[in-house]
């Protein structure tokens, strides 16, 4: 099992760079595949990227990419989302999830991952 806590998040002005972390627990962290997902009020649950298990692999979602890097620390047992150049429709809730089934897969669909953290909110003005 892996328990998931997410920090980082706050207030920025639009094009500026803001920096998510998402701290794991758990023995199984290292052999996981990751990924980041947003929830705007209103709105459903987005993917935002992904990374599998040795950070060898990446994905983005469109809306993001060239602009957003994932990255992860297995040492550390954390993952990263590196937010450049946002925007307000950036703004969110943004949740970090593990999948143990498919380490090797990046996959952009909620349903794919079997825990959450509890969400770091991002709010970019503009």
């Amino acid at each position: 099992q892996v328990q998931l806590v997410e920090s980082g998040g706050g207030l920025v002005q639009a094009g500026g760079s803001l920096r998510v972390s998402c701290a794991a627990s758990g023995r199984t962290f290292s052999s996981s595949g990751m990924g980041w997902f947003r929830q705007a009020p209103g709105k459903e649950r987005e993917f935002v990227a992904a990374i599998n298990w040795s950070g060898s692999m990446t994905y983005y979602a469109d809306p993001v990419k060239g602009r957003f890097t994932m990255s992860r620390d297995n040492a550390k047992n954390t993952v990263y989302l590196q937010m450049n150049s946002l925007k307000p429709e950036d703004t969110a809730v943004y949740y970090c999830a593990a999948n143990s089934m498919f380490p090797d897969a990046t996959i952009p669909t909620p349903g794919g991952y079997a825990y959450w953290g509890q969400g770091t909110q991002v709010t970019v003005s503009s």
